[in-house]
């Protein structure tokens, strides 16, 4: 065909597609084929008999076609087939073809008729064929019959489009001549997915059965109902043929006499027949192909760009190897005591935007959930004043006395700070759950041996839960030392002289850090009616005085400004349906805290926003609700109580001696606390994981089942092994090719509005008689939707007008 650099390209396409199957991968890369599309018994695999030369595709009445069939034809010195399920077994009687295809689709869709959209793949060897790659589809129908479903039509439509609409493959559209052309579903179908025709290429068969005296000549022409790329017109067996043997080769040189010998075909014959449209779909191939290499190539390097990385890492693989199971060992717990620190200590590459950190939430633990528990453990304002007032009148007696006793400030204190037990030993907990979390997510990278992780999870764990009672040990300790020794002369303490000083000194500190900005960010009024737009998020500005709310965080529109006097916070229960994370604040006084509203409920993102807005909460002076619960008498004792002026004065500096201690108290715990943990718990265990966990391991038992892989990971390495090879013999196999070729031009766009319209009066066989020669034919009619074409290898021709087929007379 004069283009034989084209004609190259195709066994490089099929070399490539070799490739891919050979890993057991599907080809998604849209390689270029050509799709054969059409109606049942409109000849589709008579086509494509007539193309190989044999009789070897299953033949019978209804839907005999059930799986896509990927045929590729490759033109070589002898003759043979096979199958890429079959691979290696060649095919040399093509009556064993036949049935190899027939056995191999009911052993997928059963012998009743079932489809499936599992594609067989044929390669067939000849000296009589060109090197094309065609997909043979189901033909298109409309009722369900054996073990097929309701909704068959829409089946094989899907399976149709799954391989029609990609932008690489060109569809031939089947269509018998004695039908309606213009309600032709394969055409129909080809026109939703090539609405410009670009890649559609018409195939008229059963010219030879047209009625008496029509015929398809300006079809053929492609001046009635034309096609970007044309038609071109064949002539198949008839069943009779096929039933009496009919050979093949007979059948061409039959159908090559009827087109010259046909009065209304025989001006272009040479432009007809199963030999023609061989060569213009190998031409219409070779062009695209050599279009889509560019693109086809780009991709193919990404993907190996992706792998080079993860492929030399295997490569030289071999599992069994004693010396490479020592060496993975040591370079698995090696990272795995480099994640770790890098975790817990932070690092700048590699850093996680997603969540934080084992390390930055150990610090949130330790800088504000400690700090908010500690808080919370404060008792009652009142409870603590009726205690400190019958430590006053126990230690008096029966005596009155004149003087405020120590003993009393002494013995509430130690109450005071044995409360702080129970946060110390909730912080070591929280630390060390965040511990055994970073443990885990470090032994993420050693999944692919699943004994090593097991392995290193257990004897890190053990070690951890190990320091958990020194290091709880340690804590009670401070407590204890705490206990020990009340140091009045402390240099922060302010004694008794100045206890009753303590009340004016605060509050002008606190008028002056009144306008300081705590915290700043958006949370949600949960509590708002539907009625009145329902929950809404604002713009929140938190001060040592008030907590204030904008439209947004311009704080140019302020909403609501609350003074933070006698609030105080409380836990919501998260609801069912939502999922946000709430928390109240209340008036102590049940005062309305907002318009008409008890409470203020606020919403975040997750638990750990809540927690962080309760600390900042604390700083302003807002605490936590207490759940004290006192028995009915002691509470009706101390409602009932009354204290003369003498005892309260008493009372009143004991309270600010209690106060001012205890504040000395939090600050060195709050000092020490993370300290201690970080001494005896963090970095014993970071020394541990360096030093101790390799010969653990040693110790622990087997090194080498240790080192023994997942059945996922061998899988995974072979692999990408198999990929990565299979694309650098792809990109190879590109390299090769020589662009330098002829290419055919794209012939000019036409009017295809006609696909899909009503056909009545351009059916082919109407039996309408032609215009007299010479008579001005109707003009074409005109069409909203884009051109499909002409004549796949030859220039367009003047078009002339539409007119209605002609009916030569025999």
């Amino acid at each position: 065909m004069g283009n034989r650099g084209m004609e190259d390209l195709i066994p490089l396409v099929n070399k490539l597609q070799d490739a891919f199957s050979s890993i057991g991968q599907a080809c998604n890369l849209d390689l270029p084929q050509i799709a054969v599309v059409g109606g049942q018994s409109a000849g589709k695999s008579s086509v494509l008999e007539n193309f190989v030369g044999r009789d070897f595709l299953p033949r019978g009445s209804g839907i005999v076609t059930r799986r896509p069939l990927v045929l590729q034809l490759i033109s070589a010195n002898a003759e043979w087939a096979e199958f890429l399920h079959c691979k290696g077994k060649k095919f040399t009687e093509f009556d064993e073809v036949r049935q190899e295809i027939e056995s191999e689709t009911d052993r997928i869709t059963g012998a009743n008729k079932g489809i499936s959209p599992v594609p067989i793949n044929l390669r067939v060897y000849s000296p009589h064929v060109l090197n094309l790659t065609l997909i043979d589809l189901p033909g298109i129908t409309k009722v369900p019959v054996g073990d097929q479903p309701v909704d068959i039509e829409q089946q094989i439509r899907d399976m149709i489009m799954q391989f029609i609409s990609r932008e690489s493959c060109l569809i031939l559209a089947v269509t018998p001549a004695n039908t309606d052309l213009a309600n032709s579903d394969a055409l129909k179908l080809a026109k939703e997915v090539d609405p410009q025709g670009l890649r559609t290429i018409g195939v008229i068969t059963k010219l030879d059965l047209m009625d008496e005296g029509t015929d398809a000549r300006d079809i053929l022409e492609n001046k009635l109902l034309p096609l970007r790329r044309g038609y071109i017109g064949v002539v198949n067996r008839s069943q009779k043929d096929i039933d009496g043997k009919k050979d093949i080769k007979m059948a061409l040189e039959a159908e090559r006499k009827f087109f010259l010998s046909h009065p209304s075909y025989r001006h272009m014959a040479e432009k007809m027949g199963t030999p023609r449209l061989q060569k213009v779909l190998n031409q219409q191939l070779t062009n695209h192909i050599r279009d889509t290499l560019p693109a086809f190539r780009s991709k193919l390097q990404s993907q190996l760009l992706a792998l080079d990385k993860e492929a030399e890492e295997y490569r030289g693989y071999r599992p069994d190897d004693p010396s490479r199971k020592t060496k993975q060992l040591l370079q698995m717990v090696q990272q795995f005591s480099v994640d770790f620190e890098k975790r817990i200590e932070g690092s700048g590459d590699q850093v996680d935007t997603v969540e934080l950190s084992g390390g930055a939430k150990i610090n949130r633990i330790f800088h504000e959930r400690f700090p908010f528990e500690l808080v919370k453990m404060e008792c009652d304002e009142k409870e603590m004043r009726r205690e400190i007032s019958y430590a006053i009148k126990n230690i008096h007696g029966i005596r009155t006395g004149l003087f405020t006793p120590d003993m009393a400030f002494e013995a509430i204190v130690k109450k005071q700070i044995v409360k702080l037990k129970e946060p110390c030993i909730k912080c070591v907990d929280m630390v060390i759950q965040e511990l055994i979390n970073t443990v885990r997510q470090c032994s993420n990278k050693l999944e692919c041996f699943p004994m090593l992780r097991e392995e290193t999870e257990r004897i890190v764990t053990s070690h951890i839960r190990d320091r958990e009672s020194r290091a709880k040990d340690q804590v009670l300790l401070l407590i204890d030392v705490q206990l020990s020794y009340i140091n009045t002369n402390h240099e922060d303490f302010i004694g008794f002289a100045n206890a009753q000083q303590r009340s004016s000194q605060t509050n002008k500190s606190q008028s002056s850090a009144g306008n300081q900005v705590i915290r700043k960010g958006w949370l949600t009024i949960n509590n708002i009616s539907i009625i009145k737009g329902g929950a809404k998020e604002y713009w929140f500005v938190l001060t040592a005085e008030s907590l204030s709310w904008f439209k947004d965080d311009e704080e140019k529109e302020k909403k609501y400004m609350l003074p933070l006097d006698n609030l105080k916070v409380r836990d919501v229960e998260k609801s069912f349906m939502s999922s946000k994370h709430i928390f109240s604040i209340f008036n102590t006084e049940s005062r309305n805290v907002y318009k008409d509203n008890r409470t203020l409920e606020l919403a975040c993102d997750s638990q750990d926003d809540v927690d962080s807005w309760k600390s900042s909460l604390l700083r302003a002076g807002v605490y936590p609700e207490k759940t004290t619960t006192v028995e009915s008498e002691s509470s009706t004792t101390s409602e009932n109580f009354s204290m003369d002026p003498q005892l309260e004065r008493k009372v009143e500096t004991i309270r600010n001696l209690v106060d001012s201690y205890m504040a000395i108290v939090n600050k060195c715990i709050r000092d020490l606390m993370p300290k201690t943990i970080m001494h005896l718990m963090i970095n014993n265990v970071k020394d541990f994981i360096n030093a101790e966990l390799l010969a653990q391991l040693y110790s622990a038992g087997d090194q080498s089942a240790l080192m023994d892989e997942s059945q996922e990971q061998a899988q995974r390495r072979d692999e990408v092994l198999r990929t990565h090879h299979a694309l650098k013999e792809a990109l190879a196999i590109i390299g090769d090719i020589s662009t330098s070729t002829i290419t055919t031009p794209l012939p000019p766009p036409v009017d295809s509005s006609w696909v899909g319209g009503a056909g009545g009066r351009r059916r082919m066989s109407s039996g309408q008689r032609p215009a007299p020669r010479g008579a001005p034919p109707p003009p074409n009619r005109p069409g909203p939707l884009g051109p499909f074409n002409n004549s796949a290898d030859s220039p367009q021709a003047p078009s002339r007008p539409n007119r209605a087929p002609p009916s030569i007379p025999r």
